[in-house]
């Protein structure tokens, strides 16, 4: 009899032992998707200064894929500040602008980045009218941003709104220049290194990396 107790006693320490690695393994592979051969790739950013397109660059180098800029059929003024005015009535409404830019056989992507700078603390319209024109149901969508400095604003949250039915990976953000100085901060050698090595590390953690042949 006391065998079998011990025996038993045995058995319910390695279920529980399996059942702690699980517990503390897996939440840190949940959003986790190695790149597959076949899982064919994406990226679309709208870059007014450069900054996003910089790192739209450096992800592309790192994971492949096919790289689109979003471009207006309705350009933007070329001046800042009557942007910044044409945005905030855009905003307001809730007008879409139109797109130039197609995309053929959406559906044959399983990983979509979206690339844009923080306007006016939320995301561009011109993203918006991507996210709601284009059906991107049951694939992974990622973000990244560049900002002035003052951070992501809501433009990630509207993303996952904009997105609920798709798999949302953490994204990627950092300083790039003021818009309202016109400067491509991340075109710079030593602020590319620095952006690269970042893009790298994120990568890494969200586990979109090439897998190895």
């Amino acid at each position: 009899m006391a065998s079998t107790k011990n025996r038993t006693e045995m058995m319910n320490v390695k279920k529980y032992l399996i059942v702690v690695v699980a517990i503390l393994f897996f939440p840190f592979c949940s959003n986790a998707q190695p790149l597959k051969s076949d899982n064919k790739i994406l990226i679309v950013y709208l870059s007014r200064t450069n900054n996003t397109k910089a790192i739209a660059q450096l992800i592309h180098k790192k994971v492949g894929g096919d790289l689109v800029a979003l471009e207006l059929e309705t350009p933007y003024p070329a001046n800042y500040g009557a942007t910044v005015q044409q945005v905030v009535r855009e905003n307001e409404s809730g007008y879409l602008p139109p797109l130039k830019t197609k995309i053929d056989s959406i559906q044959s992507y399983g990983i979509v980045f979206v690339g844009f700078p923080t306007w006016g603390m939320k995301l561009p319209p011109p993203m918006k009218s991507f996210l709601k024109q284009y059906d991107l149901r049951g694939k992974t969508v990622v973000p990244f941003n560049t900002n002035d400095g003052y951070g992501i604003g809501s433009s990630f949250d509207t993303v996952k709104e904009l997105c609920a039915d798709c798999n949302v990976l953490e994204g990627f953000t950092i300083r790039g220049g003021a818009d309202t100085d016109g400067i491509a901060r991340l075109t710079k050698d030593e602020n590319l290194k620095e952006a690269e090595r970042k893009v790298n590390d994120w990568l890494k953690k969200i586990q979109l990396v090439k897998q190895k042949s």
